[in-house]
């Protein structure tokens, strides 16, 4: 068996946009890290101690639904549950889908029924251990509106497949009274059952910037890491040339930290809900991603290989962060790389900071701003392929390689660089956010979303330019007013004060 830091990367590389998609699967991932003997990565998830205290048998347990999208971690909570309930653990590392437990809470015994992915429930069981999925899932219905039965379900379930499973069951018994129930709590609608006897938690209400705080950490903090550093070799795996190593230490950087945060939260002030797999999938894709590998995913023994080759600058976490390293259609199809894609990180740009890329090794104005954020990163800035590349397009810009000069792909590379690398002190002088197509994304995490959240006050100029903005769009007239906002049709006009 390999060592314990390269199986650990191995293990990893699950995690990743491979073929098969695996990584969706919280049983396929425990199953890697006991077949590579490495740990899972784990964090307690912001609604578990809300799920598990439903058992703890300090009130009276009620059936519960976890509800979200694929990959928000609900099989893994309710392992947490069927263990903590007595649950045999060699038995939840199965592929069955339904278990059921004889259980006692407090001073009562139940018949706890764990549904843990509720698509692939088999409409018989082969074991008998209920006479049809429908039966079962009315079951369920019955118990919601019955305080005083010794069954409890455990279900989990993708949201839109929850209630199109439930409309599919018709008006039988409490089917539909379920259904409906289920929907308006889904919604945040008024409940039409406030005594019902359920707790529905959807964990796709978690914020991703949460998540991704959750998961960094926890990735960061991962016992393979000094296992990999204790392995390391000269000129191979984990060495001072290594990308991976590289990438490792990138990814620990405040700065790295905090821009990928904000992406985050602008992901999800747009309702951009990233699961917490497909936030694995982006961190795992960002540290081995290189076009060249198989899967197009480092391993361990590809290191030397890629040193030696000249290619160690294409498993930029800069670019892999944006699924540079993927083939157009898989980036496409997976959504975490299409939102970040949305920000057009690479393609927009300033002059500054153009200039800055091209004429700043020579230019005694830009040459401070050169130093740091290009010179001085020698892994995927300052490299001698850029600097030759700089300087054949300075002397002969309309020399190309196909249809366009080799540089201006190398300048996609770099910008993506510097929106990770500008330190906070030049945010504003370079403009950072002028290199997404969110130039006021900046001004909007600083001055409204930072304000709102603490309940503290939005500035009152940002509310002016606010209420003048809508005024202009309201009236498609050029009104300079911003402390009243003015609704106009095409019959009248109704003043109301921004104040208001």
């Amino acid at each position: 068996m390999t060592d314990e830091g390269e199986r650990w990367i191995r293990f990893l590389r699950k995690y990743g946009p491979l073929p098969r998609n695996e990584n969706m699967y919280d049983e396929h991932i425990r199953r890697s890290a006991r077949r590579l003997g490495v740990l899972p990565i784990t964090f307690k998830h912001p609604l578990e101690e809300s799920v598990l205290s439903v058992f703890n048998g300090t009130s009276a347990p009620k059936p519960v639904i976890l509800t979200g999208t694929a990959g928000d971690g609900k099989s893994h909570l309710c392992g947490k549950i069927w263990q903590r309930l007595g649950g045999d653990a060699s038995a939840w590392a199965s592929d069955d889908i339904y278990f059921r437990l004889e259980t006692a809470i407090g001073e009562r015994s139940f018949t706890l029924h764990v549904i843990r992915d509720l698509t692939a429930l088999p409409d018989q069981d082969e074991q008998g251990r209920y006479v049809s999925k429908a039966a079962l899932l009315q079951q369920l219905s019955e118990t919601v509106f019955d305080p005083s039965s010794d069954t409890l379900f455990l279900l989990a379930a993708n949201d839109g497949q929850l209630i199109e499973t439930w409309r599919k069951l018709g008006p039988t018994g409490n089917a539909l009274r379920a259904r409906e129930l289920f929907e308006a709590r889904l919604m945040g609608d008024a409940d039409p059952e406030p005594t019902a006897h359920l707790h529905l938690f959807n964990l796709s209400v978690i914020s991703s910037a949460t998540i991704l705080e959750l998961a960094l950490d926890s990735l960061l903090a991962h016992p393979g890491w000094p296992a990999c550093i204790s392995e390391a070799k000269v000129d191979g795996f984990f060495g001072s040339l290594c990308p991976i190593r590289h990438n490792y230490e990138l990814l620990q950087t405040p700065l790295v930290k905090s821009r990928l945060a904000a992406l985050f939260r602008l992901c999800d002030f747009n309702e951009l809900h990233t699961p917490i797999r497909r936030v694995l999938m982006l961190l795992a894709n960002g540290l081995l991603g290189h076009p060249l590998a198989k899967d197009r995913l480092l391993v361990p023994s590809d290191v030397s290989r890629i040193i030696t080759n000249g290619t160690s600058y294409q498993a930029s976490l800069y670019s892999n962060l944006f699924g540079a390293n993927l083939g157009g259609t898989k980036r496409e199809s997976l959504e975490i790389f299409e939102y970040l894609g949305r920000f057009g990180i690479g393609q927009e740009t300033t002059n500054r900071v153009d200039n800055i890329l091209i004429f700043g090794a020579e230019d005694d104005n830009l040459m401070p701003y050169y130093d740091v954020l290009i010179s001085a990163d020698k892994f995927y800035g300052g490299t001698d392929r850029y600097g030759a590349a700089r300087r054949a397009y300075v002397e002969t810009p309309e020399a190309t390689v196909g249809d366009r000069h080799v540089f201006l792909e190398m300048l996609i590379e770099q910008r993506r660089g510097l929106f990770f690398k500008i330190p906070e002190a030049w945010a504003d002088e370079l403009r950072l956010w002028s290199l997404t197509v969110f130039a006021g994304a900046g001004g909007y995490l600083a001055d409204i979303a930072r304000p709102l959240f603490a309940g503290e006050r939005v500035p009152r100029h940002v509310v002016a330019s606010l209420v003048n903005g809508l005024n202009r769009i309201f009236t498609g007239v050029l009104v300079s007013s911003d402390r009243e906002l003015l609704l106009a049709n095409f019959s009248m006009n109704i003043w109301a004060t921004a104040d208001g």
